[in-house]
C-alpha cells in the first residue's frame, strides 16, 4: 500500500501514510525503513519519495496483489459472476478480482473474452467455456496483454457484460487505474459491452491511481463490499449507477 501511494503521488508524508493505510506511525516508519533498505523508495524529512530513475507508472506484481484482501475480492467476484447469464458473452478485464470471477464461471456455457493471461490460466482446460483471447503486447508483471492490438480487437467484439477492475474509486466518481497502458483497454471493454460492471473491493474505495478510466454514470453497475465507504457508495448512487453490495 505504501508503494502504491508513493507511486501515485510522487511523495507523501509519514502522517498521511498512517492515515491512508489505517495503521500506526510506528508501523509506517518500520515498513518505510524496510522499503528504503530494499531500494524501493527514498526517505526524506517527514516522509518518503520515489527514487530517481524509478518508473512512476510501476505497480506491484500480480502475485503480490493477488494475496491482498482475498475474502473481500471473492465476495465481489461471486456477485459479479451471478450477473452473467448462461449463453452470454462476458468481457473480463485484467486483474486479481476478475481472475476470481473466471473461477466462478468455470463449467458454465458462456463465452469469455479477455486480455488477462490469469483468466486464460483459469479457463484454458474448461471445454464448456468458449474462450476468446485478445492479442497485444505482453505485460509480464501483471499477466496481461495491452496496446493498440488489444484495443483494435475489442472493436470487433460485442459482449453482453464487461467486468472491469480498478485500483481506486474516488468520492467524485472517478474510476482510476494505476498504470497508463491498461486504461485504454478498460475503456474499450466498456465500449464493447451492453452492460459495464466495475468490481472494487472495499479497500478500493477510495484506493489510489494515476489515470482516470471513466466516471460514475459512464458505467452501469458497481459491485463492492458492504464494508465499503458509505459516502462514496451514496455518491455513486446519486449518478443513477446501480450499486450491488457483496
Amino acid at each position: 500500500m505504501i508503494l502504491t501511494r508513493v507511486r501515485a503521488q510522487g511523495s507523501v508524508t509519514v502522517d498521511d501514510l498512517a492515515t491512508q493505510c489505517g495503521v500506526s506511525l510506528a508501523t509506517v516508519r518500520r515498513d518505510v525503513a524496510e522499503l528504503a533498505a530494499q531500494g524501493q523508495l527514498r526517505r526524506v524529512h517527514g516522509g518518503v519519495t520515489l527514487l530517481e530513475g524509478k518508473d512512476p507508472d510501476a505497480s506491484p506484481g500480480f502475485e503480490a496483489v493477488a494475496q491482498r484482501d482475498t475474502p473481500l475480492k471473492l465476495a465481489v467476484a461471486r456477485r459479479a459472476a451471478r450477473l452473467v447469464a448462461d449463453g452470454a458473452t462476458v468481457a473480463l478485464d485484467i486483474g486479481t478480482t476478475t481472475q476470481l470471477v473466471a473461477r466462478e464461471l468455470r463449467g458454465r456455457p458462456v463465452t469469455v473474452v479477455t486480455a488477462s493471461l490469469a483468466v486464460v490460466d483459469v479457463l484454458r482446460h474448461d471445454t464448456t467455456v468458449e474462450l476468446i483471447v485478445l492479442g497485444g503486447v505482453l505485460r509480464r508483471s501483471y499477466h496481461s496483454l495491452v496496446g493498440v492490438l488489444t484495443e483494435d480487437a475489442l472493436r470487433q467484439i460485442h459482449a453482453q457484460v464487461a467486468i472491469v477492475g480498478t485500483s481506486g474509486l474516488q468520492a467524485d466518481g472517478r474510476v482510476l487505474d494505476s498504470t497508463l497502458v491498461e486504461a485504454p483497454v478498460k475503456r474499450a471493454l466498456i465500449a464493447a459491452s451492453d452492460r459495464s460492471v466495475i468490481v472494487a473491493d472495499a479497500h478500493k474505495l477510495p484506493g489510489t491511481g494515476t489515470v482516470c478510466v471513466c466516471r460514475a454514470g459512464e458505467f452501469d453497475t458497481l459491485i463492492t463490499n458492504r464494508s465499503a465507504d458509505p459516502e462514496i457508495i451514496e455518491a455513486v448512487r446519486k449518478t443513477r449507477t446501480e450499486v450491488l453490495l457483496a
